[in-house]
């Protein structure tokens, strides 16, 4: 059974945040090393200092790779020779050095088959720019690597409160001219799937907000209701598709009406984030659908103004432990039932009795 526990690789994150402390409070609880595998991509002296200063008693293995990581314990794959020194609250460009080294080894093992899953902690998206990252932040450059070419997709989850965004970490000015029918038809696909998949929803009803206030009245107050969002809509509806609106955010919102649904669809990021974050953010996960890999993230940034006081709440980085493994499980049942399909079954009638045959369909072709 040891043999069969899912292997979660954690990147660090920023080290001046408050990354290390929800990790080190999470795996605090023995509960959580019997549900999986625990890996952090980081520094044993960082993580040492972090449980020190915040007077933590999470034990952890320093090991050289996730192959040698132990059960029922935490271990710490160090990934950086350079000594990294910790400022609470500081936005540090040596600390995003250290996130970036630690995300590029737990990519390199994933490819290498050694971790199963990726639950990166918050990084400050300034200080880890370089000329080996140059992305907006952790979801396009994991698309980018380990996307095999497809499309990932931004998703803030809690429970069955699913958020998604057609458009994600790009300006405001840039939100409607970057909108066209094909962009959202192909959100709403990979968001289609995604339930499917990896949430075990067999149809799954999805929400799509309008870009204009009140849905642009007819026009009146814009045309990517009629001209974009609409058709969009339409033609996957056509197809089979449960998608419905598009609904002005604020009723849709304010009155509950999210509640119906099995996801939404937001075409900016703060349209989507900002109810998602009032509503849901203590527990809330972010999860990258679309990708072969299985990637969740908490909810939070770094949140730099209460680093090193202790303060911080591990319920959304315990909810992306959760998640991560559920959705890679969900993976793979659906990949055994694909790969083990149910021969076809019909009744023959036979001397006034009915008798189920079990046949392959070929013999019966």
């Amino acid at each position: 059974m040891e043999d069969n526990k899912i292997r979660v690789g954690i990147t660090q994150g920023d080290i001046n945040g408050v990354g290390y402390e929800v990790i080190l409070k999470t795996f605090a609880e023995p509960t959580m090393l019997e549900l999986c595998t625990p890996i952090i991509y980081g520094s044993p002296k960082v993580a040492a200092y972090h449980r020190k200063s915040l007077d933590l008693p999470t034990n952890f293995s320093i090991v050289n790779s996730a192959s040698e990581a132990a059960h029922n314990r935490l271990s710490v794959v160090n990934c950086t020779d350079d000594e990294v020194k910790v400022e609470f609250s500081k936005p540090d460009v040596e600390a995003g050095k250290a996130a970036l080294g630690a995300l590029e080894k737990a990519i390199e093992e994933y490819k290498a088959g050694l971790i199963d899953v990726i639950v990166t902690a918050p990084i400050n998206k300034h200080t880890i720019q370089s000329e080996e990252f140059s992305f907006p932040g952790h979801t396009e450059y994991i698309e980018e690597k380990l996307g095999d070419g497809e499309k990932a997709l931004m998703i803030l989850m809690k429970d069955d409160f699913r958020v998604a965004l057609v458009t994600g970490h790009i300006p405001v000015k840039d939100i409607a001219p970057t909108l066209t029918k094909e962009l959202i038809q192909e959100k709403l696909t990979i968001f289609n799937r995604s339930l499917k998949q990896d949430f075990g929803i067999d149809a799954p009803r999805i929400a799509v907000l309008s870009l204009n206030p009140h849905a642009g009245d007819e026009g009146l107050l814009g045309t990517e209701e009629q001209e974009i969002i609409i058709p969009a809509i339409k033609e996957l509806a056509a197809k089979g598709m449960l998608c419905y609106g598009p609904y002005p955010a604020d009723g849709f919102m304010g009155s509950a009406n999210f509640t119906h649904f099995d996801g939404i669809l937001a075409m900016y990021h703060d349209q989507g984030l900002a109810p998602f974050k009032a509503l849901a953010m203590d527990e809330g996960v972010n999860y990258t659908a679309g990708l072969p890999v299985v990637r969740t993230s908490p909810a939070h940034g770094t949140a730099y103004d209460i680093a090193g006081k202790g303060l911080a709440s591990e319920d959304s980085f315990r909810q992306a432990v959760y998640v991560a493994i559920d959705v890679f499980r969900s993976r793979q049942r659906e990949k055994a039932a694909h790969s083990n399909p149910l021969r076809k079954q019909y009744y023959e009638k036979r001397d006034d009795s009915d008798k189920l045959k079990l046949d392959s369909v070929e013999e019966d072709l």
